[in-house]
């Protein structure tokens, strides 16, 4: 049973957020949350905060033991872009781009089941 938690609009770009989610990928969740609580970066309090809520989700809606899961994908998609503008010489402006991303966290249980056998 697959079980999902989304972040939506994180203000952070997705780049930043994807070095992260790659270290946690197909590690067990709650080696995967004790692994983010030491990388120093936003993004890494940002994912971890996902990945809580996903094992919360399994815990209390699907009656799924934190032991048993496993990070099956971290995918972090585009957001959308917050367009700024800051004022610069002769009376022009230069664009800043702001961007966020969607981060989306699947745990699976069969996916332990099935590397035992």
């Amino acid at each position: 049973m697959e079980v999902h938690a989304i972040t939506r609009n994180a203000r952070t770009t997705p780049q930043k957020v994807r070095e992260v989610a790659r270290l946690i990928q197909g590690l067990p969740a709650e080696q995967a949350v004790s692994a983010l609580r030491f990388i120093p970066r936003k993004t890494a309090r940002l994912l971890a905060k996902t990945l809580q809520s996903a094992i919360a989700n399994a815990e209390n809606n699907h009656n799924l033991l934190a032991s048993n899961l496993i990070v099956v994908s971290a995918r972090v998609d585009k957001g959308p872009v917050l367009r700024r503008f800051r004022p610069s010489a002769k009376g022009s402006a230069h664009p800043i781009r702001k961007s966020t991303s969607h981060i989306h966290i699947v745990l699976d249980e069969t996916a332990i089941l099935e590397k035992k056998q």
